[in-house]
């Protein structure tokens, strides 16, 4: 913008000194050729009366002095054919002049002057002074120079000025893109200092009130979530109570370890909505082989209610992974859970768990009827799920540089692969919010 700024300044005013300079450039010629000619007409007139009166001899000694003075080719055409001065061939405008008429013209040589001389008695004389073309542009080629150099330093004046004024525009405008960009990467409490024009100091006034809105609503929805979530606490005290009563102490151990996870889900989900994100210093992460394996066995048991083989395929770990354990837990009884909703009972399906060069890739394959065309979509379901178990897979890899891949199983299925990073070992941009 500072650039094309500049360039517009530069081009008007360009157009602007183009505009006068030519036609002074004009009138400098100009009034340089009627320099020229009024003194040629004055040197002229001054042989006027010495031509009516005199004789050849003192008008030849006149003519030869004011040519010595003037420099220029002075020439008299006396009525019996007799030239002094110059010899000069009679021009036609010499030949107009014989008859009586004086005037100006144009030659090869550049200008002449012609005066007709009458009141002789052998009849009418003529004198003509020549102008040459070098005294008709003297001081005109200095002139345009100087007047050349004057308009490119009005330009270069009107730079500088469009550049300083361009300057004051481009400068707050960089540093609201900046702040935008802070604000983007979830630092809310990047603020503007309002410059420039006042359009600007607008815009800026606008972008500080819409960051502190921001924030106020972000900590309104996870105080929302907070509470939400610490009312879950009361039925799941209720279910442990109710677990542990029941009569099978298989089913009682049972239940009451789902519920012990639920109401770590729980805890972890008021924690990350109460509190800032400020991830420890060192590599964070879990062990994807560990956490796996454990929500594997913990499906195989309605897996095997449900008659659904299961097949699991783990590698030797320890797999690290740059997901917290709840998160990849989550993560991987959402994948699980897709499969028991979308697909009917007795279908077989296969965990597999490998390392993949530098990332873990988790796969969850089935052999039921596939996935819908909108099933890449958040919050898309044709089960009347919440459709978000697949955008939960999907940001947890993409947090650690990875990715989710939806495709087609061997036996006709849908195959989910997960692609998990290594641990972070270096913090991400802080959200901008404190503690409530």
């Amino acid at each position: 913008m500072r650039t094309r700024l500049t360039l517009l300044v530069a081009a008007v005013s360009a157009l602007i000194l183009v505009a006068f300079l030519v036609p002074l450039a004009l009138l400098v010629r100009t009034v340089a050729e009627d320099r020229a000619t009024v003194r040629a007409t004055a040197d002229a007139q001054s042989l006027v009366p010495v031509v009516g009166t005199a004789d050849a001899a003192t008008i030849r000694l006149t003519v030869e002095q004011l040519s010595a003075e003037s420099r220029r080719p002075v020439s008299v055409y006396l009525p019996d054919g007799t030239v002094l001065g110059a010899p000069v061939p009679r021009t036609p405008a010499v030949a107009l002049a014989a008859r009586g008429q004086s005037l100006t013209g144009e030659s090869e040589a550049g200008r002449e002057v012609v005066i007709a001389v009458q009141g002789r008695a052998d009849g009418t004389g003529v004198i003509r002074v020549g102008v040459p073309r070098d005294e008709l542009t003297a001081g005109v080629g200095r002139a345009w120079l100087v007047l050349a150099l004057l308009g490119l330093l009005l330009v270069l004046i009107g730079l500088l000025v469009a550049d300083r004024l361009a300057r004051t525009l481009v400068r707050p405008i960089g540093e609201l893109s900046a702040v935008s960009h802070r604000l983007a990467n979830a630092e809310l409490d990047a603020r503007v200092t309002p410059s420039g024009p006042a359009e600007l100091r607008e815009v800026a006034g606008a972008l500080n009130h819409l960051a502190g809105r921001i924030q106020v609503l972000l900590v309104q929805e996870r105080e929302q979530v907070a509470d939400l979530s610490h009312r879950l606490r009361t039925p799941l005290t209720a279910l442990r109570l109710e677990a542990e009563s029941l009569r099978d102490p298989d089913d009682a151990a049972r239940v009451t370890a789902a519920v012990d996870g639920l109401e770590r889900a729980v805890t972890g989900l008021i924690r990350h909505a109460r509190w800032r994100q400020t991830p420890a210093a060192g590599p964070t992460g879990s062990d994807a082989a560990e956490i796996v394996g454990e929500r594997v066995a913990f499906w195989s048991v309605l897996a095997e209610d449900t008659g659904r083989p299961v097949t699991l395929d783990l590698a030797d770990g320890p797999l690290p992974v740059g997901v917290p354990a709840d998160e990849l837990a989550a993560v991987v009884d959402a994948l699980l859970g897709n499969v028991f909703a979308h697909t009917p009972d007795g279908t077989p399906f296969t965990v597999r768990l490998a390392r993949e060069d530098s990332h873990v890739v988790l796969s969850v394959a089935d052999r039921g009827p596939g996935l819908p065309a909108e099933a890449g979509r958040r919050g898309a379901s044709a089960a009347g799920s919440t459709g978000l178990g697949l955008d939960i897979a999907r940001r947890a890899a993409q947090a650690t540089g990875g990715r989710l891949e939806l495709g087609t199983a061997a036996g006709g299925g849908a195959e989910v692969l997960l692609r998990l990073g290594p641990p972070r070992t270096e913090s991400g941009p802080a959200s901008g919010l404190t503690r409530p």
